[in-house]
Order: structure tokens, then sequence, then C-alpha cells
């Protein structure tokens, strides 16, 4: 039986209504975003509240650990999430990427057994490419989906697509052209709504249904409220209980002590978890932001071989397999490049390498930023996996990972440099640029670079001023330090530059000064960016 719509405002519009929008922002869709936020708003906004609490109080890091209240659902052996869902069986390779028109086309193409289109860190949340992403993902599965380039070039999808899936914004991000009683309205309403609204009857009709990623929660109760979001979203559009699947993002500290909680949550709609390591170690640094003792190297010399990282790796492949759900390994991001083949071929063997460590640990499958990896990713899974298209089976009793061994930063050892000071600073300052500009993926170093990559980023850097680190040369990572050599890379890229780049270079120099130089840091660079230079406009 479905659950009858809950009367009350409708949802305004303050974006610009360009072309095919209105097949997306359709009455009834508008109403179903409006139901679910006036049903679960209130929630999400308490859930934000007590993130805020738990910061506000300094030293968060400290209250870290294993939860007492439940340990039964830990201690419990015998719950076990749903069975993989159609065409989420074999999940060797994963490609990533926002939801533009020819990345759809590019995803679709990839070779992966799975595409993540991603409203979130890949996107930079304009009006236009939040709706225009809509759209594109209403032709991909109806397979509609085309796209001509600026030089004529004209690309079409084959016959054999990836499975997709939909990450959308975290419960954290607003969405200011959308308002209910001149309120915005939660992001990832928006997205999840509008994405299930218009797609889910046709997924399942078509051998799958309606999938998607969870980002950025940092508690069980956050997965409780999407699994409540998705009970009522299926009533409403009357589809069985259990056809929405979720893999959620491990990438922040807290979660990592929740992981068994999380899935034991969203059981009936778990897809796995996944590990997520820029954001994962940028909780970290923001969990222990006031701990001189928590310091970590250039952000380049923490790898997934870290002790720590290493620790919460295998605890997730070991708390997946034995709830019977997927593990899904961490990004590579590496860019080919015809014009230099030689790191080309050193990426790929990195790329090789570090696939083939995932799979051997156990995990499930990986994702890869660009469609040319994906062979590489699928072949060193299937050098282990042969035809099977998992390896539930295995169970990691050799892991006992402490809540010790997840929080010993020392482990990564390294050192801070100054080097790695300015890289830092160049990298969020070019990526900034191009958010504010619209684009959320940026190839930068022959790196596909999203928000992540600012997020710890930014916050390492301010942590290192925090505390006055020591740099391997002596120097001493201090506020003037920084200033100068922001003053010289923003001068570097306004050098030459035309009116908006220089414009765009402005406010990423602003975006980072205010999230980087202040005392009282933003959790989120999105949401200062966002509110200053995105949420005012049309497109």
């Amino acid at each position: 039986m479905s659950i009858p719509p809950t009367p009350g405002p409708a949802l305004e519009v303050h974006g610009e209504l360009l072309p095919r929008f209105d097949e997306i922002l359709t009455a009834d869709a508008l109403d179903f975003v409006a139901e679910l936020t006036r049903r679960f708003g209130p929630r999400r906004d308490g859930l934000l509240r007590a993130r805020a609490e738990r910061y506000a109080a300094g030293h968060p890091g400290a209250t870290l650990g294993f939860l007492a209240d439940t340990a039964s659902v830990r201690e419990d052996r015998g719950w076990r999430v749903a069975p993989p869902a159609p065409g989420l069986e074999d999940r060797r390779s994963e490609m990533t990427g926002p939801t533009s028109r020819k990345m759809t086309v590019n995803a679709l193409n990839s070779g992966a057994k799975a595409w993540m289109a991603d409203f979130e860190d890949a996107t930079s949340p304009t009006w236009f490419n939040v709706v225009d992403g809509q759209v594109n993902l209403y032709d991909a599965i109806r397979r509609q989906v085309d796209f001509t380039d600026a030089s004529g070039r004209r690309y079409e999808v084959g016959p054999t697509t990836p499975t997709i899936m939909v990450r959308p914004r975290g419960w954290h991000l607003d969405e200011h052209h959308l308002t209910l009683d001149g309120t915005p309205v939660p992001a990832s309403l928006v997205d999840f709504g509008l994405y299930f609204f218009h797609n889910a009857h046709t997924l399942i009709t078509n051998g799958a249904g309606p999938y998607f990623y969870l980002p950025k929660m940092e508690s069980h109760l956050e997965a409780r409220l999407w699994d409540d979001v998705f009970t009522t979203a299926q009533e409403r559009l009357q589809i069985p209980h259990g056809t929405i699947r979720a893999t959620c993002l491990v990438e922040t500290t807290p979660a990592a002590f929740e992981m068994e909680e999380i899935l034991y949550e969203l059981r009936d709609h778990s897809a796995g978890l996944n590990a997520g390591r820029w954001d994962y170690i940028f909780s970290m640094i923001k969990n222990f932001a006031e701990d001189g003792d928590h310091l970590l190297p250039d952000r380049s010399q923490v790898t997934m071989t870290s002790p720590f990282m290493a620790a919460y790796a295998s605890l997730l492949v070991k708390t997946c397999h034995a709830r019977g759900a997927h593990a899904i390994g961490g990004m590579a991001a590496f860019v080919p490049s015809k014009a230099d083949p030689a790191a080309t071929t050193a990426a790929l063997e990195k790329t090789a390498a570090d696939k083939t460590r995932e799979a051997q640990a156990g995990f499930d499958g990986s994702w890869v930023a660009h469609p040319a990896l994906v062979q590489t990713c699928t072949d060193a899974f299937t050098a282990v996996l042969g035809d099977r298209p998992h390896q539930l089976d295995r169970q990691r009793d050799d892991v006992d990972v402490t809540a010790a061994d997840l929080l010993d930063v020392a482990s990564a050892g390294g050192a801070v440099t100054v080097a790695g000071v300015r890289t830092n600073i160049r990298v969020s300052l070019e990526y900034l640029a191009a958010w504010v500009g619209g684009a959320g993926a940026v190839a930068i170093d022959h790196l596909m670079e999203d928000a992540a990559t600012v997020e710890i980023s930014r916050m390492q850097v301010w942590h290192w001023v925090r505390h006055g680190a020591t740099a391997d040369d002596g120097t001493t990572v201090t506020e003037d330090l920084v200033r100068r050599l922001l003053a010289e890379e923003a001068d570097r890229l306004r050098d030459g530059a035309d009116e908006r780049t220089t414009r765009l270079v402005d406010a990423a120099q602003d975006v980072f000064e205010t999230t980087c130089l202040t005392t009282d840091w933003p959790q989120f660079f999105t949401t200062y960016a966002y509110d200053h230079y995105l949420a005012g406009a049309d497109r």
C-alpha cells in the first residue's frame, strides 16, 4: 500500500528554466521533493546540529571509539544485509565522475561494471549542473543520450553499459534555488528525489533499480535517516521495499567506528561500504584539529599502506564480508597524457599495483576516475576473482583492529615539507577557480581532482599553522608563510589571464583564506563557496 502525499506548500523554483529543465522540474516531482523535505528535513537539521555541537565542544577526537550502546548490533553475528541486487553482483571496476553530457557518454562507454554518477564532490553545484545532470541521467537510462563536442565529434553510447549508481550531495548541503516556505531544501533530497521520482520505474523495467552512493555520513543515525527516506520513497511510488540499494562511503573518522551499525540500519537497502581516502584523512584532521600530536605529513605521503589507513581498510573488508556486503576500494585518480607517455606508463603500473593490493586484501571492486584506467582495474581484480563476481565468501578473521589502530596517525611517518605546503595551496587555488567557474572534476598534475582534494589540503595547512609544524628543512609553517605562498600562487594564475579567469582566481583566493586561515574554520569549504559564489547565480 502506498503512502498518500503529505499536503503542504509547494516548492518555489528560483533558478532559470533552461531548455528541458521543465522535464525534470515537473509539479509532481517537485511535490515529491517537498514531501520528503517536510517529512525528513527537521530530522536532518537535528542531526546536523548534533554534528556541530560535537565539534563546538572541542577535542571531538577524544570521544571517538566503538559505541557502547550499539554493542548488541556488533555482537549479533546472525544478521546480514540483503543479497546483491540486479546489476550489482559484479563490481570489480567502477567508473566515477560528474553528470555532464560528455562525461555521461564516456562513462557509459567505459567498460566499467558500474558508474557512480556524482552530484557531490565531482560536481560544482551550479543550478545548471544540478538540473542538467538530471536531464543527462534521464536520457542515459532511456538510451537516448549522445553528445557532439565543439569540433563536431559525435559521441554515442554502445550496446553494453555500466549499472548506474547516483551519489547525491551530503546531508550538510542546501539547494538555494529550491525553497520550501522560504527555506532552502536539503540538497541530498533534491538529488535523490528528482532522480528517483523520474527514473525508478524505468530502471526496474530495464532489469536494475535505483542505486545510490551515500557520502559524508558521521553516524549510524544519519544512515537510519536515509533508510527511512528510502522506505517512504518506495511506498509513495509503490515499489517493493528493498528495491533501492545504497553503498555508504566510510569517509569520516566517526563513521569508521560505526561501520557495522551503518550496515545494520540500511540492511534491507545496503549495497556495501566504500573506502574514501582523501575525505577520511580530512575528517581525521578535523577531529584532532586542536591536537598537535596528530599532525600528518604531506598528503602525498599518506597512502593506503600507512598503518592507520591499512587498519581502516582491513576493518572495512572484514565488516562487509561478515555481513554479506560488498567492500569497494578507493579512487585511482590518474589522468593519462599523450604528451607524457613515460608518466602514463608509470602511473598505470602504480594503479595496477594499488588495485592488486586491494583485491588481495579482500575488496570486491574499486574506483577509477578515467576510462583509460578501467581495464587496469578490471584486470587486477580478475586476477584474484577469476570468474567469480565478488569474494563475499572471504572472511577476514585474521583482522583485529582496535580503536588505537584507527587513530594511530603517527604510524604514517613521513615529514612536512615547504613544497608540500605550496602544493596544497597551488592545487587548491587551481581547483577552486575551476569550481567557482562550474567545473567539479579538474585534471591537475595528471590527477583528476575533486572537492575532497581542497578539503584535505586546506585543513592540513590549517593544522600545520595552528600547531607550528616544523618542515623537514627546519622552516616553521606559519600564517605569514602561507599567506606569502598563497599570494605567489594566486599572482601566477592571474599573470596574463583574462578578466573572467582573474575574477575566478580572486574568488579562489578568498575561499582558501576564509576556510584555511581563520580560527573558526568552516566544516566544509563547499558551504562557504556555494553560499558566496553559486547560490545567487541562475546558471
